[in-house]
């Protein structure tokens, strides 16, 4: 049944589950590959996200509104039919790059007056035509819309927020159902999540989960995290709020992170990832492998006939050699970009088989541990 968690085998807090959607079962723990307006930065194609074991892809709610319209979309047959991807899709509510744009907004209780980043023209958008936009996109899984205060704001500001994303929350829920029930809807069977806010406060985390909570909604994310706050933070705040998440629901770290983060956070109970990281590191050369970063831009590769990483069954692994990555990035050619967030990707997505396959063995303690220990080594340097 769609929107149904089965957890399959737990290790402490650490969780291994499937998620039932209309677009597929999703393998949990998950890494979703970022394609903010409908494709992962660096001409990587939907072939691409197949052949390296992507389960989930991520777009944008706000991006896609602006450009090229969420109605053009549903008019060509939803986000799945336009960037022919027949896998789960998340789309975010569009409320963190709202609220990215501090000198563009003006909030209220209806929603947010902005200006477009890209042309001035004025946009209003509040749960309702959150929820629209993402219903017009038809995904698998909308996320509400809400205010992500800054993790170091004040207590009253923070507190204000907060009781008004519970607000816009239930708006979102009523929005919802009722496009789920139109007529000319695509994808009648669409997620909601809600989001968990509260910036640094773990009280006021606390409290607000167990507010949404009792909307009963398929799945739960924790935002505003990762903008701004320590590493030692980020992980109290999870290990404080995730508790008081519905134990039967999966839960969602918005914008998190490194490798090191996401096995961090998987010990203390998330299921679903997304972070821009991989992909954009890997356009400035920064590559990950088990052994450390390394940056190909380096002198010393210009030499070096061996792959990024030895071993890696990636496609750009099993062909092309960093001197000839690192020769196409110094000569700005666009292979050269895809080759990286190719690797950066398959990484990513097989430390997700990874730690899936070390959950269901009982071997996460030692699994984490050992990848943390390599990753910060410089054999490979």
């Amino acid at each position: 049944m769609s929107g149904e968690f089965k957890i399959l085998k737990r290790s402490g807090a650490a969780k291994r589950g499937q998620f039932e959607t209309v677009h597929g079962t999703i393998q949990t723990p998950v890494f979703m590959n970022v394609g903010t307006v409908a494709a992962i930065k660096g001409a990587v194609s939907t072939e691409d996200l197949e052949r390296i074991n992507t389960q989930v892809e991520l777009s944008n709610t706000y991006h896609l509104h602006v450009r090229p319209g969420d109605e053009k979309i549903k008019a060509l047959g939803g986000l799945h039919k336009f960037m022919s991807w027949n896998k789960p899709i998340l789309t975010d509510s569009g409320g963190f790059q709202v609220f990215s744009l501090a000198g563009l907004r003006k909030i209220k209780e209806e929603g947010v007056t902005f200006q477009s980043h890209i042309d001035g023209h004025r946009i209003f958008m509040g749960p309702e035509e959150s929820m629209q936009i993402q219903s017009n996109l038809a995904s698998t899984i909308a996320m509400a819309f809400d205010e992500c205060p800054p993790s170091k704001a004040e207590r009253k500001y923070v507190e204000a927020s907060v009781a008004r994303t519970t607000r816009w929350l239930e708006r979102c829920k009523n929005k919802m159902y009722e496009l789920n029930n139109s007529e000319d809807t695509i994808n009648k069977e669409q997620l909601l999540f809600g989001i968990n806010q509260g910036a640094v406060y773990d009280d006021i985390r606390i409290e607000h989960a167990k507010i949404i909570s009792e909307f009963d909604l398929p799945g739960y994310a924790i935002g505003g995290l990762a903008v701004g706050e320590t590493h030692e933070e980020m992980y109290r705040i999870i290990e404080s709020t995730v508790p008081y998440l519905p134990a039967n629901k999966p839960v969602y770290l918005m914008g998190v992170g490194t490798p090191e983060n996401i096995l961090e956070a998987v010990e203390r109970g998330v299921d679903f990832f997304d972070c821009v990281y991989p992909s954009r590191n890997a356009r400035h050369a920064h590559l990950y492998t088990n052994f450390g970063k390394i940056n190909l831009m380096n002198a010393k590769y210009e030499l070096d006939d061996r792959p990024i990483e030895e071993g890696c069954q990636c496609p750009t692994c099993q062909r092309y050699s960093r001197a000839y990555i690192r020769h196409l990035l110094k000569a700005k050619e666009m292979l050269g970009m895809r080759l990286c967030v190719l690797h950066n990707l398959y990484f990513y997505n097989t430390m997700m088989t990874e730690i899936r396959d070390a959950l269901d063995e009982d071997r996460f303690e030692s699994y984490k541990a050992n990848k943390i220990a390599s990753m910060k080594s410089s054999q490979n340097e």
